[in-house]
């Protein structure tokens, strides 16, 4: 009888392919996660507060829409005008059925451009629209 090892080198080796895959997987998640998960809390906007406002469930994909007291449009870091910002509204809706919309309007921001927001994601057949605010400071 032949009790010989058919692995002549004698041992089990480490497969370092598989775990570079894994590894970059990993990273790619969590690459993802981060920009997914921020709110854009580093633009200068204060909200206003609601008593009965309730944390929402975040959504992939979701576009949020900052207006400062001045009317100046932020989307991602960049900022829009009214007609940069109704092609990209006009192209997700058309891209994406039910996209949703989160509006982060200053709590000292002009009426009309927030109304003139929603017209333009009406006119882009956008409908799910969210409004951002704050819960109220407890004591």
């Amino acid at each position: 009888m032949n009790f010989q090892r058919s692995n002549p080198e004698g041992g089990l080796s480490f497969q370092l392919a598989p775990m570079i895959d894994v590894v970059f997987l990993l990273l790619i998640y969590f690459m993802s996660a981060s920009i997914f998960g921020q709110l854009e809390r580093e633009i200068d906007i204060t909200v206003p507060r609601a008593e009965t406002g309730e944390e929402a469930e975040r959504q992939e994909g979701e576009v949020i829409i900052n207006l400062d007291p001045n009317g100046a449009i932020t989307v991602n870091r960049r900022a829009l005008s009214r007609d940069d910002l109704a092609e990209l509204l006009t192209r997700l809706g058309e891209l994406f059925q039910g996209q949703s919309v989160i509006l982060r309007a200053d709590e000292q921001t002009p009426y009309h451009y927030i109304i003139d927001t929603l017209d333009l994601c009406r006119q882009a057949g956008i409908w799910n629209i969210s409004f951002a605010t704050l819960q109220p400071e407890r004591e």
